[in-house]
């Protein structure tokens, strides 16, 4: 599965001995994964192209003469893109030299150590199942504990992954983003504080016709039919709303789920009101991501209301940029801004469109969503 990697900001530090050196900040899907010298990826680069060979994309060279401010940007950038090349193939992403090296640097960038922990994984109605766990699991064996843990079939954990989840004071919880499976959840955390996350777990799919795969697993029934009743994933129409009502606390959920396929928008996920440029600077949007496009109901600032479907095979390249951190009113802290812009096919011409947002969720939970550069 493609994910963005950038480096929008580099820092230089002097070592203990007085030299200087570059720490570049990685963010992962918009967010900080951990911070990394050139020395180190370089290292890492030599230990990849041991294993795989030419597959590994070239790495930018070494300067050997002092870096001038544009030769610092150009190095930056081209390590940008180096991390984004080399994250394409998945036979790198899931080898040990992967993941082995991305453990060490998020651990050492959040200066947390391996020892035993406890982890509190969210489901969709707010209850919480608490894990033992090292600091060092991946998202991986952490999804592998908690659903043996709920008693979900080791066939069926495929269908699912784990997200952040950030819960607002209202009550209404956001997904902002998936896990990937090499990442350290206990560790993510500590990057993603001041956003007030949590880690959940729900399903990562979303063409519907699938649900059909998990239902002979009672487990699985349960995590969908709780996902089902969480107002952000599912606006039911009056006449379905009573019905799943009437049988909220039956041993009917499968008729639930059968019933609820009807409903417009039933499995996307739902964003928090963000705004666009599409198809004029300064629209808002509700936004739903589901079943192979990107649903808007688009506010113009004429106030009049534009339904748009974005359909995910016509567009050809997506970018996730990080604009930082924006203070709320009201000493509510501070939340992150991403800058989420994709190529479509625009009435036959290609043409950028661009969401502001805090989530990315556009492309979290459907291998195909976004799934080619």
């Amino acid at each position: 599965m493609k994910m963005h990697f950038s480096i929008p900001v580099s820092e230089q530090l002097l070592e203990k001995f007085g030299g200087r050196y570059v720490l570049y900040s990685v963010y992962l899907e918009g967010f900080l994964f951990c911070k990394v010298r050139y020395s180190q990826l370089h290292y890492w680069n030599d230990q990849l192209r041991r294993i795989f060979g030419s597959t590994v994309p070239a790495f930018p060279p070494k300067f050997y003469l002092a870096m001038t401010k544009s030769m610092a940007e150009e190095r930056r950038s081209q390590l940008e893109q180096y991390l984004q090349s080399v994250t394409v193939d998945p036979s790198i992403t899931n080898s040990d030299v992967f993941i082995s090296f991305f453990r060490k640097l998020q651990q050492d960038t959040f200066q947390i150590q391996t020892q035993r922990a406890s982890l509190d994984v969210y489901l969709a109605d707010g209850r919480n199942v608490r894990l033992d766990i090292q600091t060092s699991d991946t998202a991986e064996r952490v999804l592998e504990v908690v659903s043996y843990k709920m008693g979900l079939s080791r066939e069926l954990i495929g269908y699912f992954s784990l997200f952040f989840i950030q819960d607002h004071s209202n009550g209404v919880l956001s997904v902002v983003k998936k896990v990937a499976e090499f990442e350290l959840p206990y560790v993510s955390l500590q990057s993603m504080k001041e956003s007030d996350c949590k880690i959940g777990i729900r399903k990562w799919y979303m063409d519907p016709s699938l649900d059909k795969m998990l239902m002979d697993c009672g487990a699985s029934v349960n995590l969908l039919y709780m996902q089902l009743l969480d107002h952000n994933c599912l606006c039911t129409e009056d006449h379905v709303g009573h019905y799943i009502s009437s049988l909220s606390n039956s041993v009917f959920l499968m008729q639930v789920l059968e019933l609820v396929q009807e409903v417009q928008h039933y499995g996307y996920i739902q964003l928090d009101p963000c705004t666009c440029d599409y198809p004029e600077i300064g629209c808002s949007a509700a936004v739903h991501v589901g079943n192979n496009e990107i649903s808007c109901s688009i506010k113009l600032p004429s106030n009049q209301t534009k339904e748009v479907s974005f359909k995910i095979n016509r567009v050809r390249s997506w970018q996730v940029t990080f604009l930082g951190a924006i203070t709320q009113p009201k000493d509510q802290g501070h939340e992150q801004t991403l800058e989420l812009r994709f190529e479509y096919n625009d009435s036959d011409s290609w043409r950028w469109i661009v969401f502001y947002t805090k989530q990315v969720s556009f492309r979290a939970v459907k291998r195909e969503t976004f799934g080619e550069k």
